[in-house]
């Protein structure tokens, strides 16, 4: 039975092409997906690991217990305590290290590396002038107020060299520094494409903390110290509640965090790897099955020779097997050129990544191996199992037995008990909130998927013959394409319901992408009067009140106002306020007031976001105990609750009354209104006004939609891209269902030519016919992806007023006409082959 389950596997090596195909393009996505996060992941932690081989032990602020202060109000350490450490037993040396948010730009003004991780820090020369964090390839180091020296990445992005000016900013206003050199670092965020600026210690401190503080100090042992000693000897020198670590622990830590980083990355990859192998189940079992029905007067008669029910099953596993284990090499070493490519992709877009090995682990050899041969054997199980049911008596014909009433009404059955529940709990869910609707609706998606599929084959018919009006005007090709597709419901139901998945995802994801889009663009319309809003290009540091001050003062300017950020305490609450000019916020903002108005916003007079209201207990006239930030004493008085959303919300104070009690001054965002209006002139002049700063962003409301939408539309790409591998594995079966269709019919073929129907006819009847499945699949797939759409929305909208449903019916065109040109693609090779049949040979085909 073995050899002879080999010698099947030879003798059909084209009609299971399509199935390795399918298998091995599923596990070359997971293999890929393994060796691309295992190699960035290797890289970041060798380049983390070098970055603390000068750090024996770390010492940081600790934490005060003020989760929500600012970076400018953070705690801080100081020369004293840096001194101390020094003077440490075991102490090699010390270093003092502050930072904080620089933009730097390049030649043509645009801002260098990625917002988020573009930071300035300070060179600290020790008795022999030099940093161990940073070695000089060229130049000095910093010394004064001007100079500043760039990490090598930068200055080759900037094309920049010692002796140039570099324009940069901190917290809004322009600085033109001098580059005095340029190092090397083993920084991570620059390895991963962020830039650093290095100033001289004082001038880090003036603008990152204050003279004489620093947030971190990093001790390196003497020869014969341990990092243990070291940190026991830092802990009873420093103030009680001193943070200390030893540098083996950051680095340990710092690998759990870039593993718990890439774990994301590579679970989101996997699962769409899974729903590739997913869709190619459809085609393996649609293989092995069509295979099994050709072989059934072979089969029978292994039985009738003696041949045991079990042999039978296990000579089909073994085939499995064999096509498993061969897609699964295959999409290993397809997968490792899969991870290559990706990362060279990555960096053709700009992003730096830390030079490294390729890694290739154990656990990603045995999981793609496992999963393409357990992927493979499972969907073959159930062709098997019918196998072994054949009965002897079979060997006399060669058409095996259709399935039985009884079998149809148990699945239609079983079918329609699991798309209700599914279609319940996907209703119940979006009734729900975001946080107790998405496992019921996660579930209920899962069902209804796995419930329809199992309904395909009776849904198939009726579908499928309401294209009849529309294949009339072909005659007989249309006719015979129609009684095709419907002739093998099962078949037809498996190779569409692979579609059915990929397009389900897609238009799901479209709907809700789109339906968001709206929304946001309606809250900026709604929300916003401003016709310009300025913040830092990062989002998470504030600007210089200098920048509001410069904005007021234009004249095309004729009503500005800060959003400045404080958390004080409110009625015996920690609460977010926002400092605004009462005077100009009526020009700038729209307000939806459920209660009061901003008629007395002004000195103690606050109006609050009707959530906080709720939560508080609040209503217009509260009169509530305050204390500021400086411990100072007040009370507020609510005049107004207004429904707060996402560009706006917690209690707005007059800045008069909020200002003299901030340590340091500074503004979330800088909302401005011109006389004529937005235009490219008045940005343009905004823009100069501000020095044509690297840090700052000037939007107006299709700026502030697009920035909020443009992240929705790049994922939403990426998920097209994962998405196209299951569309790939459902042409693949398109192609492999025809192909066996065409087989099986050879004889029918054949008739059909000798009674007059030329090759051009047949070419077009099995294109009709791939076209139909196509069709189907993708109308059951846009109209569950519709239907989950609408139920994922109504949870988004509980937490997004402006919210409502779009169909984006120019996409869902686009999606179908490219499941048309699936069909059509798809039927390309087995038309052809259909066609070019002789014809005596086919008649004589039993």
């Amino acid at each position: 039975m073995f050899r002879t389950a080999l010698r099947n596997v030879l003798a059909h090596k084209a009609r299971l092409l399509m199935t390795v195909l399918a298998v091995m393009l599923g596990v070359a996505f997971v293999s890929g997906t393994l060796v691309f996060t295992d190699t960035i992941g290797g890289a970041f932690k060798k380049s983390s690991a070098k970055s603390y081989e000068n750090v024996s032990v770390a010492i940081k602020p600790g934490v005060t217990g003020k989760g929500n202060s600012r970076d400018d109000e953070r705690p801080h350490l100081t020369e004293r305590q840096l001194d101390t450490v020094r003077a440490l037993p075991g102490a090699a040396s010390a270093t003092g290290s502050v930072s904080g948010f620089t933009a730097v730009a390049d030649k043509d003004g645009k801002l260098i590396g990625d917002g988020w991780t573009t930071r300035g820090g300070n060179f600290s020369a020790g008795k022999d002038g030099t940093d161990a964090r940073y070695r000089m390839t060229d130049g000095r180091a910093p010394l004064k107020a001007d100079e500043v020296a760039l990490d090598t990445k930068t200055a080759d992005r900037a094309q920049l060299q010692v002796g140039d000016t570099v324009r940069m900013s901190v917290d809004g206003p322009v600085m033109h520094q001098t580059v005095t050199g340029i190092f090397e670092t083993d920084d991570g965020n620059v390895a991963a494409g962020g830039s650093l600026v290095l100033f001289d210690t004082p001038t880090a401190q003036q603008l990152f903390a204050k003279p004489g503080q620093y947030d971190e100090i990093d001790v390196k042992a003497a020869p014969g110290t341990s990092q243990a000693a070291l940190k026991t000897a830092a802990e009873k020198a420093l103030p009680k509640g001193t943070e200390v670590v030893t540098g083996q622990q950051l680095a340990d830590d710092e690998a759990v965090r870039i593993t718990a980083a890439m774990s994301g990355l590579n679970t989101g990859l996997l699962v769409f790897a899974g729903i590739s192998l997913f869709v190619g189940i459809f085609i393996i079992a649609n293989t092995f099955t069509m295979l099994v029905a050709q072989r059934t007067k072979e089969l029978a008669l292994m039985r009738a020779v003696g041949a045991s029910r079990r042999q039978v099953t296990r000579s089909v596993l073994i085939e499995a097997f064999v096509v498993g284990l061969t897609a699964a090499v295959a999409g290993l070493v397809t997968g490792i050129g899969i991870a290559v490519g990706m990362r060279s992709l990555l960096g053709s877009t700009g992003a730096t990544l830390p030079d490294g090995p390729l890694v290739v682990g154990s656990g990603t050899i045995t999981a793609s191996l496992v999963v393409g041969v357990a992927v493979t054997m499972l969907a073959a199980w159930l062709p098997a199992r019918r196998a072994s049911r054949i009965p002897p008596v079979a060997a006399m014909s060669s058409v095996h037995a259709p399935a039985t009433t009884k079998s149809l009404v148990l699945r239609n059955t079983i079918g329609a008990l699991l798309a209700g529940a599914g279609a319940a709990l996907v209703i119940a869910g979006a009734g729900m909130s975001m946080d107790t609707g998405k496992m019921p609706l996660g579930a209920g998606a899962g069902l209804l998927l796995i419930g329809v599929f199992v309904l395909t084959p009776l849904l198939s018919r009726p579908v499928i013959a309401a294209a009849g009006p529309l294949l009339r005007p072909f005659g007989v090709t249309g006719k015979l394409a129609r009684q095709n597709s419907v002739r093998n419901p099962r078949r037809t139901a498996a190779t569409a319901s692979a579609l059915m998945i990929g397009l389900t995802l897609i238009t799901g994801l479209t709907v809700i992408a789109t339906s968001v889009q709206k929304g946001i663009d309606k809250l900026a319309a709604d929300s916003v009067k401003a016709d310009y809003t300025i913040s830092m290009v990062n989002r998470a540091t504030d600007l210089s009140p200098e920048v509001e001050k410069t904005l007021g003062g234009l004249g095309s300017v004729t009503a500005s106002s800060p959003l400045r950020n404080a958390w004080i305490k409110v009625g015996g609450d920690n609460q977010s306020v926002t400092g605004v000019n009462t005077r100009t916020i009526d020009r700038l903002v729209n307000l939806d007031f459920t209660a009061g108005s901003t008629a007395g916003l002004g000195g103690t007079t606050v109006v609050v976001d009707d959530k906080s209201a709720k939560h508080s207990g609040w209503k217009v006239g509260d009169t509530l105990p305050t204390v500021y930030d400086d411990k100072a004493k007040g009370t507020l008085t609510i005049g107004g609750i207004y429904k707060g959303n996402d560009m706006l919300e917690g209690v707005l104070v007059d800045t008069a009354t909020l200002d003299p009690h901030l340590a340091k001054i500074a503004d979330m965002k800088v909302m401005v209104k011109t006389a004529d209006g937005a235009s490219a002139a008045a940005k343009d002049s905004i823009e100069k006004a501000l020095g044509n700063n690297p840090a700052i962003k000037v939007q107006d409301k299709a700026d502030i939609s697009q920035d909020a939408g443009g992240m929705i539309s790049m994922m939403l790409n990426m998920l097209y891209g994962l998405l196209a591998m299951a569309v790939i594995v459902a042409v693949l079966g398109v192609i492999n269902t025809l192909a066996m269709s065409v087989f099986e019919r050879s004889h029918e073929i054949g008739v059909l030519r000798a009674i007059g129907l030329d090759r051009r006819d047949v070419k077009r009847m099995v294109r009709f016919e791939s076209l139909l499945i196509s069709l189907f699949g993708a109308l059951l797939g846009i109209g569950l992806g519709v239907f989950l759409g609408w139920a994922a929305g109504r949870l988004i909208a509980g937490s997004m007023d402006t919210y409502a449903m779009v169909l984006p019916w120019d996409r869902i065109a686009i999606f179908l006409g490219g499941a048309a040109l699936v069909g059509v693609l798809a039927a390309l090779w087995p038309a052809r082959r259909a066609a070019r049949l002789n014809m005596l040979s086919a008649i004589k085909a039993e």
